[in-house]
């Protein structure tokens, strides 16, 4: 059977080799790794509460290699958005005096077109506008809502501005 074919069939991803899926089969179906998620994950990723992230057109967190996402307090992520290998994103923090509980606070929102770089972590409340750059192995502590920047550090700063109008023109080719 053509691959062309057996892709479209079973809906799988273009970008991806069938190889990725027999792994990612394998851990979530024999091993029960991350079985409760409903895409296609990197056998090294781990995802706690699928359930509480929202995703949008193209996104497929954890399927990068050593992705560490916790949504326990939830997660949206908007459409086109990358997710590096090794990133974390960590939607609630421990109770300082008892580590068996989390503290409650405002979900994640990633905006769309955004670009999250290798080994970067991303904290509780965190507020992403679209088309935000997150440089490789930066820490982002708290919010960049505008959006259309880079961000790098620890904690995370703009460090650029990118130009809206082109921002804009390449998301409506996209889209």
């Amino acid at each position: 059977m053509p691959k062309r074919l057996i892709q479209k069939v079973f809906k799988l991803r273009r970008d991806v080799g069938l190889h990725f899926y027999m792994s990612n089969f394998f851990f979530k179906h024999v091993l029960r790794q991350n079985k409760k998620v409903t895409w296609a994950v990197h056998h090294t990723s781990t995802v706690h509460h699928p359930e509480k992230i929202i995703r949008g057109k193209n996104i497929f967190p954890g399927d990068s290699p050593g992705n560490y996402i916790e949504a326990s307090n939830g997660i949206s992520i908007g459409d086109y958005t990358n997710i590096g290998p090794n990133v974390g994103i960590i939607s609630s923090n421990h109770d300082p005096y008892n580590n068996d509980l989390h503290i409650a606070a405002p979900p994640i929102k990633i905006g769309k077109f955004c670009w999250i770089g290798m080994n970067a972590i991303i904290l509780p409340s965190v507020q992403l506008g679209d088309f935000t750059i997150v440089g490789a192995g930066s820490v982002v502590t708290k919010s960049f809502t505008t959006g259309y920047c880079v961000i790098a550090g620890n904690p995370a700063v703009t460090i650029k501005h990118l130009d809206k109008s082109r921002c804009d023109q390449f998301s409506k080719s996209k889209l």
